[in-house]
């Protein structure tokens, strides 16, 4: 009992000061201030998290989509005490390097299609897309060509809030808070002839890149139509558009492929990573280029390549990301992402038959997404569907960005045939609770 007061005690406390000094990442400030944070998490282990107050929830999300190999791995924590007993940080300005982040260089490209073999590291996926569109402006420019600068995405697609990755998101929601994006960024629906009038209107002259994710994970979980990446990778080609493909989600496995771009049969001429290769251990990412872009670049340019983050290629994040996707190869994960993800998928097709008000369920790998009718100013049903998941022990996410109403899943990949069940009975629970709480 003692103990359990003690906890409430630091509960609270905890409480009060996340209010009064730390501002969330993508939350509701006014929401914060009259509750308090929803959680302060203490534990992970494997698919779970635990509170201060010893509740445990399953983690269908793999938290921000990115703890892929689960919660508590020990051997991780031990790579990461090694590497900064040893060299925990130094700069990879100045043409300074060290092992790790070159061994882990090496292995990304064990990882990457076709001749994408050479990586700059950033801190993280928004970084990394603002890399990669500074990296092909400067492409451009050093090919003679100054004027192709404008990038190109699509609706509904989240690239991150750095100031770049912001105008490349098409995600109406997150331009209104900075009320000034930056110029030069388009978007298209998921509609090839859109493309195409895009780039007759702007001038092909006049675009650099073109940058989708495999499938939309803050969006909604949205997988293109068939064909459709082959025929925009064509149209970029005879254009002279680069191919930018955000694997930040997608990539080390998550849709049952090295990155998610495989299942399209399509090599881009970059592919930007973070989440994943780390799997949360450590805040990492990077932009790979192909080798000739690579030989071009280097070539072309003269003098420095005028861009670096403190942290790329920090030491001990290099070390943990190489430890994680050896766990990922030695434990086969990516052949369970694909047992379990077509075990998801059929769990989601029964939902489908139970209840008429679902529209749509899909899936790629462990990368999932349950989608209901809406009535235009209808509320949406997702956010009860989450509510009713938390009394459950489970935690999803609901996306409800330009009318969509979508439930979105993203499990750890050492999720077991019996987690999975778990994970479908307490959805299956929690839209029925839903439903009658809305007749009520």
């Amino acid at each position: 009992m003692a103990r359990v007061m003690a906890n409430a005690d630091v509960k609270k406390e905890l409480e009060e000061l996340d209010k009064k000094h730390f501002i969330h990442p993508t939350s509701n400030m006014g929401q914060l201030q009259e509750e308090g944070p929803a959680f302060i998490f203490t534990k992970g282990e494997g698919i779970y998290l635990e509170d201060i107050s010893g509740n445990r929830w399953m983690d269908t999300l793999s938290s921000l989509w990115n703890v892929n190999v689960g919660h508590g791995r020990e051997e991780i924590g031990e790579v990461a005490k090694e590497q900064i007993s040893t060299l925990a940080f130094t700069s990879t300005f100045s043409n300074w390097s060290h092992e790790q982040v070159i061994r882990l260089a090496e292995e990304v490209a064990k990882w990457t299609p076709g001749d994408l073999n050479v990586t700059f590291f950033t801190s993280g996926g928004s970084e990394a897309n603002d890399t990669a569109f500074k990296t092909v402006r400067h492409y451009w420019d050093v090919q003679g060509q100054p004027e192709k600068k404008k990038i190109i995405s699509r609706k509904k697609s989240y690239h991150g809030v750095a100031m770049g990755a912001t105008s490349a998101t098409g995600i109406p929601e997150f331009h209104t808070f900075t009320q000034s994006i930056a110029p030069d960024f388009h978007y298209v629906d998921t509609s090839v002839q859109e493309l195409k009038d895009l780039i007759a209107k702007e001038g092909a002259d006049s675009i650099a890149a073109f940058i989708s994710e495999p499938v939309q994970g803050s969006g909604g979980v949205n997988i293109p139509p068939e064909g459709y990446f082959k025929e925009v990778k064509k149209i970029c080609e005879e254009n002279d558009i680069l191919f930018i493909a955000d694997e930040v989600i997608c990539g080390f496995g998550r849709t049952g492929t090295n990155f998610g771009m495989e299942n399209f049969d399509v090599i881009p001429d970059i592919i930007t990573m973070a989440k994943g290769v780390t799997s949360g251990y450590a805040a990492l990412g990077g932009m790979v280029i192909s080798e000739k872009l690579h030989q071009e670049l280097y070539e072309k340019t003269e003098g420095n390549f005028w861009h670096g983050y403190t942290y790329s290629g920090h030491p001990t994040a290099a070390a943990i990301a190489l430890k994680n996707l050896e766990i990922i190869k030695e434990e086969n994960l990516i052949e369970n992402v694909q047992a379990r993800g077509t075990q998801m998928v059929a769990g989601f097709e029964k939902l489908k038959e139970k209840y008429e008000a679902i529209s749509d369920v899909r899936g790629m790998g462990l990368l999932g997404g349950i989608s209901f009718d809406r009535e235009q100013d209808a509320a949406p049903i997702s956010p009860k569907v989450v509510e009713e998941a938390l009394t459950r022990g489970s935690i999803c996410r609901a996306v409800v960005y330009g009318g969509q109403d979508t439930l979105a899943f993203a499990p750890p990949f050492i999720i077991t045939a019996e987690q999975m069940d778990d994970m479908l009975a307490i959805v299956d629970a929690s839209i029925e609770a839903a439903f009658e709480a809305q007749k009520q």
